[in-house]
């Protein structure tokens, strides 16, 4: 082992001898709680499968002492109507609080779900970034006036926030998901009760304290950590007027069916099975790129992952070898390790998942291609794998494996490959490479997709709505969009005649 390596091995030691006896409390009303029950739960490192801290697990009586605290500072506190200038003044702290703390939080997130440290230390800047654009928006909550076509009346809409939001995020990428959630409802005036996934849960609590720092009054923001009863208690609980979810589409259906019940509104993120879509006339060198960050990047663990490579049968030898070629150098390892390229699955679940996606690989016939292999003697490793002369009815095509596996499509003309990518239940994203502008325009309209890239994938920002199709969810995050739908608009009439 080099010196380098020795240094981020006996960091990562250091790191869980000092995390190992962590006790994470309840964040609710501004105070830091234990359980009513006193149980607790513990995370696991992904990479040296050790276990660490003790977290608070939320049952119903915390659940609801946590929905209580956030309704009554929406209802009787003064958060709705705080100047949208206060508010953004309050986002645009935490976003710096979080800059200061940048290295730290990533470096528990690598601890959580084994995402390299360089990807984690981007999200968390993202969100510190996220917090100041959402800061400005909040100074942007308008309605409009309406010319009334009877006289002796006005008319005009506002826009006001919809109340108690619970904030349920995945264990892929924690804070990110959240920003994208937490900061437009806070901006809009509403109050927020967060669920992380138990398998991320200490670097949201970590929000708790810079919450705290920043000045924000009590009960605007609450943590619940807990598995999935605590989240189905929160979904349930008559207090929440809103649930933003980003999960699973089995979970997300379930979401909305209890939403149902009693109107709650809704937004979802849910799966996807996205095509990216390789024609004979693309650059070769930047669609091989653009292909493997879009299934490789994060270790598949992506709900946009780019997991169906549709290629022109012109050239789907060349390309295949090229990609096949490119994604033998990824440099597999410590996701500390600055060199590191692709890094393990988060927890047991997911690998195990991901596992039996390869043996159905096999029994559909699939042609593997490169990796396919599995090993969780030394972390939560699947190799890079990917799978040739892929038929989109088999289950690898149409299922979302959320793991490192790249499924490779042949198609011949546009018309096909147009078929091919909308011939799934689910509607996320699409990847277009050509050099042909016309060829794009002409596709773009055609593709059922939220969200389609053109010679580039998996780029996002702040100010772009994201957000899918038919199976993939309801509604979109970010922009002017997730403003919108965190409030309610009402319409005023006004006599002023005689």
């Amino acid at each position: 082992m080099d010196t380098t390596l020795a240094k981020i091995s006996d960091l990562r030691a250091n790191w869980l001898r000092a995390h190992a006896d962590r006790a994470e409390q309840l964040f609710i009303n501004n105070e830091w709680r234990h359980s009513v029950s006193g149980a607790t739960f513990r995370c696991m490192d992904p990479f040296s499968l050790a276990h660490w801290g003790h977290i608070a697990m939320a049952g119903p009586v915390d659940v609801d002492a946590a929905v209580s605290a956030a309704r009554a500072a929406f209802d009787g506190g003064a958060w709705p109507r705080t100047a949208p200038a206060r508010r953004a003044a309050l986002l645009a702290r935490l976003g710096e609080l979080v800059e200061s703390s940048i290295d730290e939080i990533a470096r528990t997130l690598v601890f959580e779900n084994g995402k390299t440290f360089e990807e984690m230390r981007r999200m968390t800047q993202s969100f510190a970034s996220d917090c100041r654009f959402f800061g400005a928006m909040a100074e942007t909550v308008h309605g409009y006036t309406v010319s009334s076509n009877l006289p002796g009346y006005a008319s005009y809409t506002v826009r006001e926030p919809i109340g108690v939001v619970a904030a349920i995020t995945p264990w892929n990428t924690p804070l990110g998901l959240l920003g994208w959630k937490l900061l437009p409802a806070l901006a809009a005036g509403n109050t927020v009760v967060i669920k992380p996934s138990e398998v991320t849960p200490v670097s949201t609590l970590m929000l708790g304290d810079l919450v705290l720092e920043a000045g924000f009054p009590p009960g605007v923001v609450n943590i619940l950590t807990g598995d999935g009863t605590t989240g189905a208690a929160l979904v349930a609980h008559p207090g929440v007027d809103k649930i933003a979810f980003t999960g699973s589409t089995r979970t997300g259906t379930a979401i909305a069916k209890l939403a149902a019940e009693r109107h709650a509104r809704v937004s979802l993120e849910l799966g996807g099975k996205s095509p990216n879509i390789v024609f004979e006339d693309a650059a070769l060198e930047k669609a091989v790129a653009g292909v493997i960050g879009g299934i490789f990047g994060a270790s598949g663990q992506s709900c946009n992952a780019g997991s169906r490579v549709l290629v022109q049968r012109a050239i789907y030898d060349e390309f295949t070898a090229a990609l096949v070629e490119r994604t033998r150098q990824l440099r597999t390892g410590d996701p500390l390790d600055p060199q590191t390229q692709f890094g393990p699955l988060a927890f047991r679940g997911q690998y195990q998942k991901v596992c039996e996606y390869l043996s159905i690989a096999e029994a559909e016939g699939a042609r593997l291609l490169l990796g396919g292999k599995a090993t969780d003697s030394a972390g939560l490793f699947v190799e890079p794998t990917i799978l040739g002369d892929v038929d989109n009815s088999w289950r690898i095509a149409r299922e979302e494996i959320f793991g490192p596996v790249a499924s490779l499509i042949p198609f011949d003309d546009e018309a096909e490959a147009v078929r091919i990518a909308n011939d799934t239940v689910f509607g996320l994203a699409a990847g277009l490479w050509t050099e042909n502008l016309r060829r794009a325009h002409r596709l773009i309209p055609q593709l059922r997709a939220g969200v389609v890239w053109v010679n580039t994938y998996r780029m996002g920002g702040h100010a772009i709505p994201f957000g899918g199709y038919k199976q993939s969810g309801v509604g979109r995050e970010m922009g002017i969009d997730a403003l919108n739908a965190y409030t309610e608009v009402k319409s005023v009439w006004i006599n002023h005649g005689e």
